[in-house]
């Protein structure tokens, strides 16, 4: 089978979820042991390393503005591929042939006002044309399925739920040098919690950093930082952490210092109002830091009961829940012992193995 995937996001310099997904996915399918025949297509010339196993034929085609609708639309016209694979919402407007996509979340209709007025509607129209015109449909989480069923009457019968993995090298750093390493380069204390993500509207950093003020002003632990770890995003409100006692932005962390980061942190606080899958719940546990987050979207279905849930739209909720974090050694134990658990069922290996029988299908 002749497969044509859509790579363009996976030289992307600074990853966030979604260019992480299509790496790491694209990653393990070439690993796979199959006889099919994979193209990847490119915006940017990709680094020698970026995919170790080296049976695919790389295409690299650069375009200043729609990249996908004329570009690569263009080369899947020209090869006629068995089935085309995009790992990130957009199909091109028109293309020959079968096509299976990854929609990673519908976020944008339930916080419009997060958006450019330009890019809701552009994520509007392209991801339900994409869901549409795709003959499956990958989706990070039954809540994005239900979403699409709901919102846009996707039929149940072509949507397969393919949770994604997590990185398997990330695991406890049990080294203090380590730690103390990271803690120096981004200027932390001892004790600290940490949120990590883009800064922006629907991550809920306003409560978030009002809860944690709350909590301080209640408690003994006036030696705990907030630290905001993540890029600002559209929206975005210095007035959030501006000026708020023990709160520090960190800006963009580098990948070789997450696992550190997240070792070190006396929790994980992520009550995030909406996400499709949220990647730093299961990696805190990868690295055995105690999770707090939402009892919202695909959040409980991710952290099972390996976390404390919480109401998003509670400042006294995440309170509360903060509170439980930090002071309750019990729970944090347990928290840490069923995590260890929880992200055993999430691995990159199954997800491959799913996409490809997904794409095999279609």
């Amino acid at each position: 089978m002749r497969i044509a995937i859509d790579a363009s996001r996976t030289t992307v310099h600074q990853r966030t979820g979604t260019e992480n997904y299509a790496l790491q996915l694209i990653r393990r399918l070439l690993a796979l042991d199959t006889s099919h025949e994979f193209h990847l297509y490119f915006r940017d010339e990709p680094p020698d390393h970026l995919f170790p196993t080296k049976n695919y034929t790389p295409h690299v085609i650069p375009f200043l503005r729609a990249w996908t609708h004329v570009r690569f639309a263009s080369e899947v016209w020209r090869i006629r591929p068995d089935v085309t694979f995009v790992p990130a919402h957009t199909l091109p407007a028109a293309f020959p042939g079968k096509a299976v996509v990854t929609v990673h979340d519908l976020g944008y209709l339930y916080f419009p006002q997060a958006h450019p007025r330009r890019e809701y509607h552009y994520l509007d129209l392209t991801t339900r044309h994409s869901a549409h015109r795709a003959s499956i449909v990958l989706t990070d989480s039954i809540a994005t399925q239900q979403d699409l069923v709901y919102f846009y009457d996707v039929l149940p019968e072509k949507t397969r739920v393919v949770y994604p993995g997590i990185d398997e090298n990330l695991a406890p750093v049990r080294q203090k040098s380590g730690v103390e390493a990271m803690r120096r380069k981004y200027r932390l204390p001892e004790n600290y919690l940490l949120f990590i993500g883009t800064l922006q509207p629907r991550k809920n950093i306003e409560r978030l950093v009002n809860a944690f003020s709350k909590w301080q002003e209640n408690s003994r632990r006036q030696d705990v930082l907030l630290a905001l770890a993540g890029k600002p995003g559209w929206l975005y409100e210095p007035a959030w952490a501006e000026g708020k006692k023990n709160v520090r932005l960190l800006g963009y962390i580098d990948d070789a210092d997450i696992a550190a980061l997240y070792s070190g942190a006396l929790g994980l606080v992520f009550p995030s109002l909406y996400e499709g899958f949220g990647f730093p719940v299961l990696e805190a546990m990868c690295c055995e830091t105690p999770v707090l987050c939402s009892s919202t979207s695909s959040l409980p279905e991710l952290a099972g009961d390996a976390a404390i849930l919480v109401n998003p739209e509670s400042v006294t909720a995440i309170e509360n829940g903060i509170r439980q974090l930090v002071e309750d050694p019990i729970t944090r134990q347990s928290l840490i012992e069923r995590g260890r658990d929880q992200v055993k069922a999430f691995t990159w290996q199954k997800a491959a193995e799913a996409a490809l029988a997904a794409l095999e299908e279609a």
